[in-house]
């Protein structure tokens, strides 16, 4: 049995400039960060079982990998030539899909770490993030960015830099506990119970780049003022840059707001938050605040009146507890048989 984990993680500005329709013009950059949230991807062979297993939301029992309904697991079977059935697959996660947080991603990365270490070879972070962007950009066909494969796949705080070429940098910012402990302090992350498809916005955005692309640049080039800010511990600066930040990205897509964010956005605003941004794509998932701790009761006050307006108590509206990681994807366990 084989048992993987990839983390989750947040990203604070450049998102969207990870897209092929932006770097290839101009480089991309992402400043992001793992958390100590996981999606979990387990292989185990089972030779007397003449079948394919794979256990999700849902549990598929087939002949050949072919006849699969789940795509990532389907074409990383068929792309890596395994076919002969006696496997099974599952998969777990600490939080929902389609919540911001990079989760497909992540499971492309845990996915294809646990099928290389099921064949015997053994994955570097760069080999893990380059065969999860190949399952979702190539095979998938998503139009969506490369900053999630390689933050799953390396981990920790990184300035993460897309090239012209399709090639990636990936830069560890290191900062001391001093400083990195009292940023998690200030952190105060929900989720808004809203789950979306970043694909469909993504589409929007990728149709739409060259009329946004001073917006992208700036974006973009705004990553290193907010290295500078972390590595001298402006926490202050930071929130105001998440919500410069987010106040930009509003104008890319018509679909990455609506009424009921804004009204959430605005609320933890309003009771104290220097910033924040919706994370990921947009259009719902998670919502992150940079704000004094002392402001932290009044803001799930005032997002817990709107979350309860809106009726998102009962889509799972709660606020998630986070801690950054250094880890990034890895084999947890491994049992050869």
């Amino acid at each position: 049995m084989i048992i993987t984990r990839a983390p989750l993680r947040i990203s604070f500005v450049g998102g969207g400039t990870d897209l092929p329709a932006f770097y290839r013009k101009y480089p991309g950059r992402v400043i992001s960060v793992t958390v100590d949230k996981y999606v979990y991807a387990v292989v185990h062979p089972v030779p007397l079982v003449n079948k394919f297993i794979v256990r999700y939301s849902k549990v598929e029992w087939v002949s050949h990998p072919r006849e699969l309904e789940h795509p990532s697991i389907r074409e990383a079977l068929l792309d890596l030539g395994i076919i002969d059935p006696g496997v099974e697959i599952g998969t777990f996660a600490d939080l929902p899909a389609k919540t911001g947080l990079g989760s497909s991603s992540s499971f492309a990365a845990a996915l294809l770490k646990g099928l290389y270490t099921h064949l015997g070879k053994k994955l570097s972070p760069e080999e893990a993030a380059c065969a999860a962007c190949r399952l979702e950009l190539d095979m998938l066909k998503e139009p969506i960015g490369k900053q999630d494969q390689y933050a799953a796949a390396y981990g920790g705080l990184n300035v993460i830099q897309f090239n012209e070429d399709d090639s990636v940098e990936v830069k560890p910012v290191f900062l001391d506990y001093k400083k990195s402990s009292p940023l998690e302090d200030h952190l105060i992350l929900f989720f808004t119970g809203i789950t979306r498809s970043a694909s469909s916005i993504l589409k929007v955005q990728n149709v739409d780049m060259d009329e946004h692309l001073e917006t992208y640049k700036k974006m973009s080039d705004s990553v290193f003022d907010f290295e500078k800010l972390l590595l001298t511990g402006d926490v202050e600066g930071m929130g105001e840059m998440l919500h410069e930040g987010w106040t930009s990205k509003k104008t890319l897509a018509g679909n990455i707001t609506n009424s009921v964010i804004d009204s959430f956005y605005e609320a933890g605003r309003n009771a104290g938050a220097w910033g924040g941004k919706v994370l990921g794509a947009g259009g719902g998932g998670c919502v992150l605040f940079l704000a004094d701790p002392q402001k932290h009761n009044l803001i799930r006050k005032s997002v817990t009146k709107i979350a309860s307006e809106n009726n998102l108590l009962d889509l799972g509206f709660k606020e998630v507890p986070i801690k950054f990681v250094q880890s990034g994807t890895e084999v947890l366990f491994h049992n050869e048989m």
